[in-house]
């Protein structure tokens, strides 16, 4: 069995299980720390001799998920050095027969904050052998060291630099892997999923993107403005007693990561509203990886011919409100002041549609659902529809499972469907408290499968058996997953 694959940097040796090799903590770019923090990745020295990629390379240096309450709670295992890795995981056969496998390259979401791609939910190991793919995860940049506005410190949308760093090495090494760098779907959920459209639209990572699967992607936030942006970063700095200018790089490079994190946390604080999932730092619209607003790139034809499966789940925004008093204890008239300011005064004309069509429409159901339509689907379907309309191929999704024990209502959850994905559900099992999940039992797994293999057959092909292409407008063409 083949183990040790060259790279561009050097030798990596993965480890076997079952029918996949895996290869885990490649550095795909240089440790981002001393002069390198805020600065855009650089390709790595490289190393001599065999690397051993058994183990997933640290985190990015983050804070605590928003979701854990969701999701379950993870202990920290960032570190800032050698924390730009890439996980590849290949069906064993690929590195000797010569038949090149489609490959997908899946971000993970964590509202630009948290995450990494090393974690064992996103483990890509089941899904390659279900599918005969090699499946790519990889970390990038978060929070303020992925995000922070200060282009004149050369800090301007660095998560998203490391992510068209990444699908440059996957264009580079990924034949070497049994990969197949003219088959390149690109994928995420959540702030994954925004990246992975902002990275097929990119006119610099465009052409190294040939599908798109895109997971609950929060496509009702727009891009962030410059000087929106600016004015955080702003804050950001006299939250640490940082002076603004040149010498802010010298200052940032020399904090320990800690006083940086904590920064930004309390600077989330600060900005946080109830029901506003908006992060303080996300892409700025003109920065690199995000040229243009992503609805107009679409609109002039950046997708053209790239098929795309999309999808969200049924009850995304629940959590970000099953777990906050202020939503859950909201009135009428308090849900409507919190979705004006968000919609405008249509909100309450749309506060009675919802309300009509709910089974009990308290005002914390009736939120959550407008909140879902207007963060989530509705921005996914009328992606959909634009690309259908172009006689493109489009595959649209609903996830409804919800678990069979559900104290928090929860429902179909944003993140919900990532176990059946991945086939993780064990992973995510290990942690006591992940309402989302529930007890995964037979019948969960099949569904997993079921919706596993209409991924892979995606990935594989651009296409899924026995699902009708979507056309615009026919909810019909919708497949159910629950």
């Amino acid at each position: 069995m083949v183990d040790v694959v060259e790279t561009d940097r050097g030798r990596v040796r993965g480890a076997a299980r079952g029918e996949v090799i895996s290869f885990r903590g490649i550095p795909y770019a240089a440790s981002p720390v001393g002069e390198l923090r805020f600065a855009p990745p650089l390709p790595h020295p490289g190393w001599t001799g065999v690397r051993e990629a058994t183990q997933a390379g640290p985190a990015v240096p983050q804070g605590a998920s928003r979701l854990e309450r969701v999701m379950g709670v993870r202990e920290p295992d960032w570190d800032e050095d050698g924390s730009l890795t890439v996980n590849v995981h290949v069906p064993s056969q690929a590195l000797t027969d010569n038949a090149p496998r489609p490959v997908l390259v899946w971000w993970h979401g964590g509202g630009f904050s948290s995450g990494s791609g090393g974690w064992d939910w996103y483990d890509g190991g089941p899904l390659a052998a279900l599918g005969d793919i090699v499946v790519v995860t990889a970390n990038y940049r978060v929070g303020p060291l992925g995000y922070l506005y200060l282009p004149e410190i050369g800090a301007a949308n660095l998560g998203a630099q490391d992510q068209a760093a990444l699908l440059t090495w996957v264009r580079d090494n990924i034949a070497s892997f049994g990969g197949d760098p003219r088959e390149v779907t690109v994928g995420g959920q959540s702030a994954g999923a925004y990246a992975s459209l902002a990275l097929a639209l990119d006119p610099d990572t465009s052409g190294l993107v040939n599908r798109v699967l895109l997971q609950s992607g929060p496509f009702g936030l727009p891009l962030q403005d410059p000087q929106h942006a600016a004015e955080n970063a702003e804050a950001y700095l006299r939250l640490l007693d940082v002076p603004s200018g040149a010498d802010a790089a010298t200052a940032l490079r020399a904090r320990p990561v800690e006083q940086l994190l904590a920064a930004y946390g309390r600077l989330a604080g600060r900005l946080a509203r109830p029901g506003n999932a908006t992060p303080p730092m996300y892409p700025v619209l003109g920065g690199p990886g995000v040229p243009r607003d992503l609805h107009r790139a679409l609109a002039d034809g950046g997708l053209e011919g790239k098929p795309l499966l999309i999808g969200t789940t049924r009850d995304e925004a629940s959590a970000f409100t099953a777990f906050d008093p202020r939503i859950q204890n909201l009135g009428t008239e308090g849900a409507l002041d919190l979705l004006t300011g968000q919609l405008g005064e249509r909100a309450h004309e749309l506060y009675e549609r919802y309300a009509a069509r709910l089974e009990e429409p308290t005002p914390a159901r009736v939120f959550t659902a407008m909140v879902t339509d207007h963060l989530f689907r509705a921005d996914s379907l009328r992606i959909a529809d634009h690309h259908a309309a172009g006689g493109n191929a489009t595959y649209v999704y609903e996830f409804d499972h919800r678990p069979a024990e559900d104290p928090y209502d929860l429902g179909a959850t944003h993140c919900s469907e990532l176990p059946f994905l991945f086939n993780t559900f064990d992973a995510f099992d290990a942690f006591a408290d992940c309402p989302m999940l529930g007890r995964p039992t037979d019948a969960v797994r099949e569904l997993g499968r079921t919706f596993a293999t209409a991924v892979a057959e995606f990935v594989v092909s651009g296409s899924v058996q026995d699902w009708l292409p979507y056309t615009p407008g026919t909810a019909a063409r919708v497949r159910h997953f629950g």
